[in-house]
């Protein structure tokens, strides 16, 4: 478990003193059902819902005798309810009944948690991607340099992304939000399928279509394996950060705050230490949510080879996500940048980014492609090869002197080729596009 990073309101849906709460709920509306129609008395659920309690100690006390932790929470509250009443509970269940009913209950509740994280990512995103929407930065291809944008572009790019893994987190919530009160081998052999619907429709559930004792684990698969892709979604945020971040680029970096040490030995250090981190979680996550595949197959109607797993992957993927979705929001908000370095680092390149601007361009002006593309490059090569020395060439300043670009473009149509205005003349038009639709 990872408890350390868990939110109180996260970790709560998954402590044992909830997790027996809600399977009571789950015995609770099976018996109001039962009662209603007649086949247990009115008394029996009234009894449960006054005198059923329990304690987790006592709980595990039992089960070390009776090696079945259902058995040792319906034993720990009968002993409370006592009486003729006691012996109604659980009547024409099955121990799957209630203990999938309950999960899908706490992978919906935990998944509403991680929902309002979601919102608060995208909130920091578009504050900060507003924030900097015409600011120029270098945009990269390999990690090399292309031509530029805007880091509001990067930004909007980002928010989009998380805005598409938030529908499908809300689209595997609806999928992940069934239960199932079908008895032995799921053919309602001790109790109708009415209870089961009201059962579900109190814990905001839909019924099972089809459940074989257990609620088929394609269902839990894709609500992980969606989990797993908002964990990939923040690295990238984070490992694009990370690469800002490097001294030789040094664009944006993580907020280091007062007293912080980046080093143990180099006073100087201020890395990127929230991201990695939040790198290697999104590894974590992955992992766990590719256990949840494995769970799919069980031996005919069921085994109990996935509980084990769930036990695992439910409380540390929902608890990691979370962690990591506050974080990466703490990161966007105050993260540091640094217009000017990104100007200094588009002129590293000596005007090399304008050459594709450049060719189209000369293609404009009659010259074609093939051979415009020949003049760019041995210019653009020129430039390349001396950029590391002493005396390095100018890109802009190589064009003017190579007469036959020159004899087909005026001084006014050199100055378009190397002017940012055509990577910034769209920008809001995607702006529109991602956060107005």
């Amino acid at each position: 478990m990872i408890a350390r990073y868990s939110r109180p309101e996260m970790s709560k849906i998954w402590e044992d003193e909830n997790k027996f709460k809600v399977y009571l709920d789950v015995e609770i509306y099976a018996m109001e059902a039962m009662a209603k129609e007649g086949i247990i008395p009115e008394s029996a659920p009234k009894a449960i819902r006054e005198k059923g309690k329990f304690t987790v100690a006592r709980i595990l006390e039992i089960e070390e005798e009776v090696k079945h932790d259902i058995i040792a929470f319906l034993t720990c509250v009968g002993e409370h309810v006592g009486g003729e009443d006691a012996r109604f509970l659980h009547y024409g269940l099955t121990s799957s009944d209630v203990i999938d009913t309950a999960f899908s209950k706490q992978l919906c509740e935990s998944t509403d948690l991680i929902v309002a994280q979601l919102d608060k990512l995208l909130q920091a995103l578009k504050t900060r991607a507003e924030e900097h929407k015409y600011t120029i930065c270098m945009g990269r291809s390999h990690g090399i340099h292309a031509e530029p944008t805007t880091f509001g572009l990067k930004l909007a790019g980002f928010y989009a992304e998380i805005k598409r893994q938030k529908e499908r987190v809300l689209n595997a919530r609806k999928e992940i939000a069934v239960g199932a009160i079908s008895g032995p081998v799921g053919t309602y052999s001790q109790l109708p399928p009415s209870i089961e619907s009201y059962v579900c429709e109190k814990m905001g559930l839909n019924p099972a279509p089809v459940s074989t004792q257990v609620v088929p684990r394609d269902f839990h698969a894709t609500l992980f394996m969606t989990f797993a892709q908002v964990a990939a979604s923040i690295e990238r945020i984070a490992v694009e950060i990370r690469h800002l971040q490097r001294t030789e680029v040094r664009e944006a970096e993580e907020f280091f705050s007062k007293g912080q040490k980046g080093s143990s030995a180099m006073p100087h250090k201020r890395n990127p230490v929230l991201t990695e981190n939040m790198t290697g979680l999104s590894r974590v996550v992955r992992k766990l949510a590719e256990t949840s595949l494995e769970n799919i197959a069980l031996w005919h109607e069921r085994d109990i080879s996935h509980s084990a797993v769930e036990r695992v992957i439910a409380p540390d993927i929902t608890i990691t996500l979370d962690f990591m979705l506050g974080r990466m929001t703490n990161v966007v908000s105050n993260l540091l940048v640094y217009p000017e370095k990104m100007k200094l680092n588009i002129d590293i390149t000596k005007g090399l980014v304008y050459s594709a601007t450049l060719l189209l361009v000369l293609t404009q002006n009659g010259l074609s492609r093939e051979d415009a593309y020949k003049l760019v490059q041995r210019n653009a090569m020129r430039v390349w090869e001396n950029i590391n020395s002493a005396t390095p060439l100018n890109f802009r300043e190589e064009v003017e002197k190579d007469t036959e670009i020159t004899k087909l473009l005026t001084p006014e149509k050199i100055d378009e080729a190397f002017s940012n205005d055509r990577f910034i003349k769209h920008v809001d038009f995607i702006f529109d596009r991602v956060f107005t639709k």
